[in-house]
């Protein structure tokens, strides 16, 4: 040696490893902001792009939206890998605010990272870019179908999903990017706005129903457990780049029996309403088109899709995602319920 060491690349690398320089996009929600942060906590160092303030503490943050081309080159120069979540989630709205934030945003993301040769990325989708309504049971991650996916969300997503595949492909000359994607399937815990706080809301003013028997089984992830699996995730991306992998505790229970547990954590009573599935299928068409005819500032609280997640069986087989991952879950859902419940007890909110 002559006194001085050739430090690899993380290119070079079959592991990405703190150091590294990782660009988080979607960084104001739970997952993002949990992810995001948790990647600063062990060590690398982490860009966000998010339009609002991620409160993520030791990143370099750039506030943007997808579609600002300038604030997507910035936040992309000089990273190593990239994890895109940002997304427009919902159930209601109109198409092309789902198209924009999910199809063409996804598009500059990686527009931007080929231009700034960026080479891996860590796509993060939904199993429901594969759920046609039909139960699914036991299954693994299914190509995506944009064509008989259910609403715009799943839509749009499936079609991001197989541009993100294309990108892995054909990208900087034929060799393609290493892209990683990862579909999280009902992410819920402390903090949660999407899933939690609205079933306890609904729960609360007695508006959260329960449909038909409540008896198809669901696979749900604990937030910890997700934040932990996307970690793996780009670590082991150089490994197992050209996967998609769905991401669930591994422990289906009955929707009904979820619900009510979501209510009692949150200190509202169990859900006493109950539709027959196929009458809240005909009323959720049915809200979805008066709700289309106002402006409105809350979710409807029934659509076709909503009625379809909550009356059919949607839970996943977890080997592939954990031996890719080299990860197991470590909190249980009734050990993550009493965390829940312990949240709401100490801080008075969801």
């Amino acid at each position: 040696m002559n006194g001085t060491e050739t430090v690899p690349h993380p290119d070079d690398s079959d592991e990405v490893l703190p150091g590294a320089r990782v660009l988080v996009t979607g960084a104001s929600g739970l997952l993002g902001r949990s992810v995001a942060q948790r990647l600063v906590d062990l060590g690398y160092e982490v860009t966000t792009l998010q339009r609002s303030a991620s409160g993520v503490e030791g990143a370099r943050e750039v506030r943007g939206s997808l579609n600002d081309a300038d604030a997507v080159a910035e936040a992309v120069s000089g990273q190593d890998v990239v994890v895109h979540m940002a997304a427009k989630v919902s159930v209601s709205g109109p198409r092309e605010d789902y198209v924009r934030v999910n199809i063409d945003g996804t598009r500059a993301i990686f527009d931007a990272a080929e231009a700034a040769g960026v080479r891996r990325v860590l796509h993060v989708s939904s199993p429901s870019t594969a759920h046609s309504g039909s139960s699914l049971v036991g299954v693994g991650a299914g190509p995506a179908d944009p064509e008989n996916a259910e609403g715009n969300y799943a839509q749009t997503k499936a079609a991001a999903e197989l541009l993100a595949e294309e990108r892995g492909r054909t990208a900087f000359g034929g060799a393609g990017m290493d892209v990683l994607i990862i579909r999280p399937h009902l992410v819920w815990g402390p903090g949660d706005t999407q899933l939690t706080a609205r079933i306890v809301d609904r729960s609360r003013s007695g508006r959260m129903p329960i449909l038909g028997t409540g008896a198809p089984l669901v696979d749900t992830i604990y937030i910890d457990n997700a934040v932990d699996a996307f970690v793996a995730g780009v670590r082991r991306l150089p490994q197992i780049a050209g996967r998609r992998l769905v991401l669930t505790n591994g422990e289906p229970r009955p929707i009904g029996e979820l619900i009510s547990g979501f209510a009692e954590a949150g200190g509202a009573p169990r859900p006493r309403l109950r539709i027959p599935p196929a009458v809240a299928k005909v009323l959720g068409l049915v809200v979805e088109k008066l709700w289309a005819l106002g402006e409105h500032d809350d979710e409807p609280p029934m659509t076709k899709f909503l009625a379809e997640q909550l009356s059919t069986a949607h839970w996943f087989d977890q080997r592939e995602t954990r031996e890719a991952l080299d990860w197991e879950p470590e909190i249980s859902i009734d050990e993550g319920m009493a965390l829940l419940a312990a949240h709401v007890r100490a801080t008075g909110s969801v």
